[in-house]
């Protein structure tokens, strides 16, 4: 029986949070702790020359600078692999501080332990460190002349073509072409909480405390690298302040700082600056795309070619995969997609939110806007008319939506109606505008067996542990919410406990799977004490259940009793006080179902904006958005609106204001800190409306299918194609800068 999941209970950590209680990883208090502090690169190629560390070491408080000289060799060579494997996960197969090479601006060169913090960061300003710069790549346009296809992304775990039909001949035969480019510049995750690890050794052991989404990701990785046995290393991370793809990996800090914590024999904490989090954990990497579409007069499209270039590091094959909802969104028979890399001085890039396809699906739904006003069909319409019944390859969907999000979002948005002309309404000296745009992400399958215990006590309470980490989206509530109801147990009598690598593993909660992956092993474990404490029950000749058949009994509030005769049944304490048990325990498992199975995998949704334009100063402020997703079963509804609200603003944001330029004299980032990098503020935020169309899914586990990213996918392009509804003007260069939005001056 059903009585916690699809209710929008608080969070259970909601008070420790608001409260001060909850201790996140730079707040755990070890006695003996020290502070070590990172010193950067500060050219992007080249070699150090020498390091002068005497100022540093007679800084006060100063206990050891660690350089290349005399930081030991890691025992393991990084191999690079998402996290959502299950195995070891560096975030880049290049580990610094091993040799004299320089090969990114903020490459750790130098690390500095002291007492404190401040004396650790004011002793880190006292290395001198002297290099020899060497030619370097930093952005596209420096190397154009060295663009390779991809033939592997993501560790090798995606091919980097995608394709099928004659895409050539379609295009060239189709009687409406329209073909675009694009240009987004990078972004950055900035998490409210930087990057920390906390590094303790005892006998041999290490625990680390770690800001990270995937505790046993860290472990692993770290374990590998140093060469310790798994037993050996202990990962504790009960609270992370946000990471959106940042700390889905595991960066070269977090070994760091157990190198040095063994170097000076007591605990270091190694927390990242907010300039250091530019260089050290990842980035969505500086790209251009291209895509030309094909269609029929009556809109149906014929051809989709869809083309990436991007620039990574010189040691890792990465690019976010941009042609995955592109290539099996709409019904179309010819397909080519193809990422292209550049090899530069940058360190590797890494997941960011909606990795991939927030930037891949807005090139596809600004290209099927300008579409629909090629064809002068409503662009709602023509999305209708192209939504694919099955995936490319003939399954059916795992579940749908789409036509229904569409539906349902124009409706709540009031779309229908509009003026269709650029440019036809004004509010002062506003131009107004609307856009839409459809929304898909990816169902992640990719993680190994997921395992959780579930514990009931004689007193009829329950607590349920798994290995995940609670990093800001509610996984604590929607677990313990799942726990009580396979138990049959009130909320109030679950307590669920994570965030330590000792309890059952589950993978890193990346890819919106955290709530999928984590509720099906929870679910499982609880499932299965129900079900032995039932057996127990009908067969004990002192229980009121005796010889009933177990398929017949039901818990509820804690008691078990008879479907048809509820009168009839004894509690969970009942039993076990009747049979001196102080508690009951099983352990249970999931097992995610093969990359082969014969299903599509999407998350859908639909993003409506309303825009205000002043085209004289180039401003632009997004009035209301609304957005409506199809994630399959909702937990808790208040917190899958809360991550799906985040997502749209983040999408705005996006659109509007976040992106980084190198300064390719220097070969480093022109912002690092938030005062130049820009986050939107409670005065940039409109009203925003977020609906669910809920479809049953029979293949994902418990039907749920995650809402960690596609609320942000779809949401720029449904700006920017209201920018166009109330400019007139098409804009492909993300952000939207005021000099772009700004109309040309009158010729004198």
């Amino acid at each position: 029986m059903n009585t916690a999941i699809g209710r929008p209970v608080d969070r259970v950590d909601g008070h420790a949070k608001v409260t001060g209680g909850a201790r996140y990883t730079a707040e755990i208090s070890l006695p003996g702790l020290t502070y070590a502090a990172v010193v950067g690169a500060r050219i992007p190629s080249g070699r150090v020359e020498s390091v002068d560390a005497s100022r540093a070491l007679s800084a006060g408080g100063v206990l050891a600078v660690l350089t290349h000289e005399n930081l030991p060799k890691i025992a393991g060579q990084p191999r690079l692999l998402p996290s959502l494997l299950g195995a070891a996960a560096p975030g880049q197969s290049f580990f610094p501080m091993q040799d004299a090479a320089v090969h990114y601006a903020g490459q750790p060169v130098a690390l500095v332990v002291a007492e404190s913090h401040e004396q650790a960061q004011y002793a880190a300003s006292l290395v001198d460190v002297a290099y020899r710069r060497e030619p370097s790549i930093t952005a596209i346009d420096e190397g154009r002349d060295r663009v390779y296809e991809a033939q592997r992304l993501f560790g090798g775990l995606m091919p980097g073509r995608d394709e099928r039909g004659d895409v050539g001949t379609a295009l060239a035969e189709a009687p409406v072409r329209i073909e675009a480019g694009y240009r987004f510049a990078a972004n950055h995750h900035n998490a409210l909480e930087p990057p920390a690890t906390t590094a303790v050794w005892e006998d041999g052991r290490l625990t680390l405390y770690d800001s990270t989404m995937g505790i046993r990701a860290t472990q692993l990785t770290v374990a590998h690298l140093l060469g310790l046995p798994l037993s050996h290393v202990r990962v504790i991370t009960h609270f992370v302040g946000g990471g959106f793809g940042s700390k889905a990996m595991t960066w070269p800090h977090v070994t760091l700082a157990a190198m040095a914590a063994r170097h000076v024999g007591r605990p270091v904490r190694l927390a990242l600056t907010r300039a250091q989090t530019y260089t050290s954990n990842g980035h969505r990497e500086e790209q251009e795309q291209r895509i030309s579409l094909g269609a029929t007069r009556d809109g149906r499209l014929t051809a989709i070619r869809h083309h990436k270039l991007s620039i990574t590091s010189h040691f890792d094959d990465w690019a976010e995969p941009a042609t995955g909802v592109s290539s099996q969104l709409y019904d179309v028979e010819h397909y080519e997609g193809v990422h292209s890399l550049i090899h530069g001085n940058t360190m590797t890039p890494t997941f960011t939110r909606g990795p991939g396809e927030t930037l891949g699906v807005f090139v596809l739904e600004t290209a099927m806007d300008e579409l629909a006003y090629e064809l002068g069909v409503d662009p709602v319409e023509l999305r209708l008319r192209n939504h694919a019944r099955t995936d490319p390859r003939g399954n059916p969907w795992s579940s749908d939506g789409l036509a229904e999000c569409l539906r349902l979002g124009a409706e709540r948005f009031g779309w229908h109606g509009r003026d269709p002309r650029p440019r036809a309404r004004r509010d002062g000296d506003w131009l107004i505008g609307t856009g839409m745009a459809a929304a898909a992400y990816p169902v992640a399958f990719f993680m190994p067996e997921q395992r959780a215990r579930a514990r009931v006590y004689e007193d009829g309470s329950a607590v349920v542990q798994t290995g995940t980490q609670e990093f800001g989206t509610g996984v604590l509530t929607v677990a313990t919410q799942v726990a009580a109801d396979a138990l049959g147990l009130p909320l109030e009598s679950v307590r669920f406990e994570a965030g330590d690598t000792d309890l059952p593993n589950t993978s890193a909660a990346v890819g919106s799977a955290g709530a999928g992956m984590v509720s099906a092993a929870v679910h499982a474990a609880a499932t299965a004490l129900r079900d032995r404490l039932v057996a127990m029950a009908v067969t004990d000749a002192d229980s009121p259940l005796h010889g009933a058949d177990p398929a017949a009994v039901e818990v509820a509030d804690g008691r078990m009793r008879l479907r048809d005769r509820p009168e009839t049944g004894e509690t969970y304490a009942d039993l076990m006080i009747r049979r001196r048990l102080a508690d009951a325990e099983e352990v249970g498992s999931w097992t995610p179902p093969p990359l082969t199975t014969p299903h599509g995998l999407l998350t859908f949704g639909a993003q409506f904006a309303e825009v205000a334009v002043d085209p004289g100063l180039g401003l632009i402020r997004v009035r209301r958005m609304t957005g409506v997703f199809a994630p399959g079963r909702v937990l808790n509804p208040k917190l899958a609106r809360s991550q799906l609200m985040g997502g749209m603003v983040w999408g705005l944001s996006q659109a509007l204001l976040e992106g980084n330029e190198m300064d390719t004299r220097h070969g480093r980032w022109g912002a690092s800190n938030l005062g130049e990098y820009l986050v939107p503020v409670n005065a940039d935020i409109p009203e925003i409306t977020v609906e669910f169309v809920e479809v049953e899914d029979d293949v994902v586990p418990l039907g749920i299918k995650g809402v960690g990213e596609i609320g942000q996918v779809g949401a720029a392009a449904a700006v920017a194609n209201a920018v166009f509804h109330a400019t007139g003007r098409r804009l492909r260069r993300l952000p939207l800068a005021a000099e772009l939005v700004m109309d040309p001056p009158a010729s004198s």
